[in-house]
C-alpha cells in the first residue's frame, strides 16, 4: 500500500465503528434500556472514536500529499 493509504483505510473503518457506537448510544437512549455502558457511554465513545478517526484521516492525507510533492518525509529534518 502507498504511504498514507493504510492510515486512511484505518480512519474510515474507525469512523464507521464510531457511527455504529453513536447509533447504539442513540438507540439505548431512545428505548430507555439499561445497557452496560449506558446511552452516554456509547454515544461519547462513538464521538471519541470519530474524533480520533478524523485525526488519522487528516494525517494520512497529509502524508500522501507530502509523498506526491516530493517533500521531506518523517525524520528527514524539515526545511533545507
Amino acid at each position: 500500500m502507498a504511504v498514507g493509504h493504510r492510515r486512511t483505510l484505518g480512519a474510515r473503518i474507525g469512523a464507521t465503528l464510531g457511527v455504529v457506537c453513536g447509533l447504539i448510544g442513540l438507540l439505548a437512549g431512545l428505548t430507555g434500556h439499561a445497557w452496560k455502558l449506558g446511552a452516554i457511554g456509547w454515544f461519547s465513545g462513538g464521538g471519541l472514536l470519530m474524533l480520533l478517526s478524523l485525526f488519522a484521516l487528516v494525517d494520512g492525507a497529509l502524508a500522501s500529499q507530502r509523498v506526491r510533492e516530493g517533500g521531506p518525509g518523517r525524520g528527514a529534518g524539515g526545511a533545507p
